[in-house]
């Protein structure tokens, strides 16, 4: 198919400007006739040459590949800058696919083009692809088309994405260290196991003094026999049991009881419950300032906290707000959210102003989390 550039009018007169492909110019005219719009021009559109010696060769592998979080910020944010100067929104995804550098977003926003174009809302294209664009995104882009600001709820998504990315940089970053350490450390046991402690059990043999040692000592020099001379089982057996516990997770019940380990385990797990409850809150604040309902909010942030737990108390808050409680009340019945989050809630529902209260809630416990992380880091 062919490229063409079109203007056009639609039934209030606005002068509509694009790009789209099409088998011919009249199968083009009638498919924007169809839409009720008037044609005025249709031409073929010109290809940028390429540079010399650098021709453009579209690679077999452009649709595969992960969309980082990074990439979606930036395409929310030039999104919303070229929406904000006027440009159509067909035009603008045709532009975001040329300067995207991820080759599987190339190919879906080459789709949710094509969807646009035949007349399907930008919402209800983006849901083909949840792996990518989740209920968050998606929730938040249906606000803004029917709120007609599309372009304020772009930018208030790239910056939750942005915040959302540097929290998971500084997480890996402080992980690092400390599982570094953990595996020099599991080297060092497993070499003093396998090739250090036999040598002096061969020693306490020609002593004699093999079968006088401690019981700690024997159950060791047990240990070091299995290593040494039935590794192999060691390691089918480790296989087995990480396929075993990745099946049990992927399980309902499974993935409820990881979630409460997660928040429960010590050291960690303080940290996983304040990296909850700042993107709970971050999520709930960014979606109500958007103008999205709170039962739908609510449903949207229990499924993007990613944890089930949390999750349930979330859903339970929104059935009882529907029979008339305030949001504070079952939240505080779960026993997840300490109570300087309960009092906060109740003040901004009090006041009028959840969602700045649930931003200064966020704003708190992500400072939380830095301090933890720059603690570990440093320690």
């Amino acid at each position: 198919m062919a490229t063409y550039n079109y203007v056009a009018k639609d039934a209030l007169g606005k002068v509509i400007t694009g790009t789209t492909e099409a088998e011919n110019e009249q199968i083009l005219v009638r498919r924007l006739r169809e839409k009720g719009y008037w044609v005025q021009k249709v031409s073929a559109a010109r290809s940028a040459a390429p540079a010399p010696g650098k021709a453009r060769k579209k690679s077999a592998f452009s649709g595969f590949g992960r969309v980082s979080g990074r990439d979606l910020s930036v395409f929310c944010r030039q999104f919303a800058t070229m929406i904000d100067a006027g440009v159509s929104l067909v035009r603008c995804l045709a532009v975001l696919e040329e300067q995207s550098t991820s080759g599987r977003l190339r190919g879906i926003i080459r789709e949710i083009q094509t969807s646009v174009e035949a007349g399907e809302t930008l919402s209800r294209s983006l849901t083909r692809w949840p792996g990518v664009f989740g209920n968050l995104f998606v929730g938040l882009v249906r606000a803004g088309e029917v709120g007609g600001v599309l372009d304020e709820t772009l930018n208030r998504l790239a910056t939750f994405l942005e915040e959302n990315e540097r929290l998971r940089r500084k997480i890996k970053s402080a992980m690092t260290y400390p599982v570094l350490v953990l595996i020099f450390a599991l080297g060092v046991v497993i070499g003093l196991v396998t090739f250090v402690l036999p040598q002096f059990v061969q020693v306490f043999e020609d002593l004699g003094i093999k079968k006088t040692l401690p019981a700690a000592t024997q159950i060791l020099i047990q240990i070091s026999n299995f290593i040494t001379h039935k590794w192999h089982y060691l390691i089918l057996g480790t296989i087995l049991f990480v396929i075993a516990v990745s099946q049990y997770v992927h399980t309902r019940i499974g993935r409820r009881h990881y979630h409460w380990i997660k928040l429960k385990v010590p050291i960690f797990g303080k940290l996983n419950h304040k990296i909850a409850i700042a993107r709970f809150s971050r999520t709930l604040a960014t979606l109500l300032v958007s103008g999205v309902p709170i039962l739908q909010a609510l449903e949207t942030v229990a499924g993007s906290v990613d944890n089930d737990i949390i999750s349930d108390a979330i859903l339970s808050a929104r059935a009882a707000i529907r029979e008339g409680e305030q949001i504070g009340d079952p939240l505080q019945r779960s026993g997840l959210f300490p109570p300087m989050v309960i009092q906060m809630i109740a003040i901004g529902e009090e006041t009028g102003s959840l969602d700045s209260m649930l931003g200064k809630i966020a704003d708190f416990y992500e400072a939380e989390v830095d301090a933890t992380l720059g603690r570990w880091a440093s320690s």
